[in-house]
């Protein structure tokens, strides 16, 4: 561990994977208590476009997903509450269309050299000290608005209706929380990748729900959970030499399935 760490790089990468672990995992908690899995799905997606019309502007991609994702994430948000449109239906028109807008800003743009694979599959190993920075500071503020109004969230995640008529801004707070979840989406592009990062949206809270039953215990686990499959899929990939980004996520993946085990043994009658 002491070799990997003597690594200028290998540091940035694993300061920057704790932080997200932490970050993706607490979103994570209320992905799965939500329901909102597709929706993280995709924002995730979305994401390419943002890449791509940074490309195409000549300015910073991470920037431009940022304001993309927040746009789609948000306006996902308003047509899924219009009674003629389902959630579903509104995910896979953003989906689309992103990904197809992302196509056509890289052809206008000529730029094909661009690093695509890198934004598509991650690689957290590349990341600089001002990028870690930009993840430190986003990760954080992220962080902060959750624990702002985490019994808010958790309020309506339990029931929408009786926080409503509680005085509980509903409909801001939505927003509120998909403006969170793109920053956590587009801050983590470059650990894991726009195809991958909507795993680590879901697989921590997931593997969570199998084993605890608590909040503070599912936000534990979701941690743990997130912090062992960056840390160990860092090393891991380091030493095979594989793609970092998709070692995270498997490893994440077996975890999820030695929860999803230990869940079904508790619930096994003796």
């Amino acid at each position: 561990m002491s070799e990997l760490l003597a690594l200028g790089f290998m540091r940035n990468a694993f300061l920057a994977g704790m932080l997200l672990s932490i970050v993706l995992a607490v979103v994570s908690f209320f992905v799965v208590l939500r329901r909102f899995s597709f929706i993280g799905v995709g924002v995730a997606h979305s994401a390419f476009g943002g890449v791509a019309l940074g490309v195409l502007l000549g300015i910073s991609p991470v920037l431009s997903a940022l304001g993309f994702s927040v746009a789609v994430a948000n306006a996902i948000g308003w047509i899924s509450r219009r009674k003629d449109i389902s959630t579903d239906t509104a995910i896979g028109i953003f989906f689309a269309l992103a990904m197809a807008l992302g196509v056509i800003f890289i052809g206008i743009s000529g730029r094909y050299n661009v690093d695509l694979f890198g934004y598509l599959f991650g690689n957290i190993l590349a990341i600089t000290r001002q990028e870690l920075v930009i993840v430190c500071v986003l990760g954080i503020l992220v962080l902060a608005g959750i624990i702002l109004f985490f019994k808010e969230f958790l309020f309506i995640a339990f029931d929408q209706e009786v926080a409503r008529v509680n005085g509980v801004p509903v409909t801001l707070l939505d927003h509120f929380f998909l403006t969170l979840l793109a920053v956590a989406v587009v801050i983590s592009i470059k650990m894991v990748g726009i195809v991958l990062v909507s795993a680590l949206l879901v697989i921590p809270g997931a593997a969570a729900s199998q084993v605890a039953r608590r909040y503070g215990a599912m936000i534990g686990v979701s941690i743990a959970v997130a912090v062992i499959s960056t840390t160990g899929g860092l090393v891991l990939s380091y030493y095979a030499d594989l793609a970092s980004g998709a070692v995270i996520v498997t490893l994440a993946a077996l975890l999820f399935f030695i929860a999803f085990g230990l869940g079904r043994l508790k619930k096994t009658p003796r």
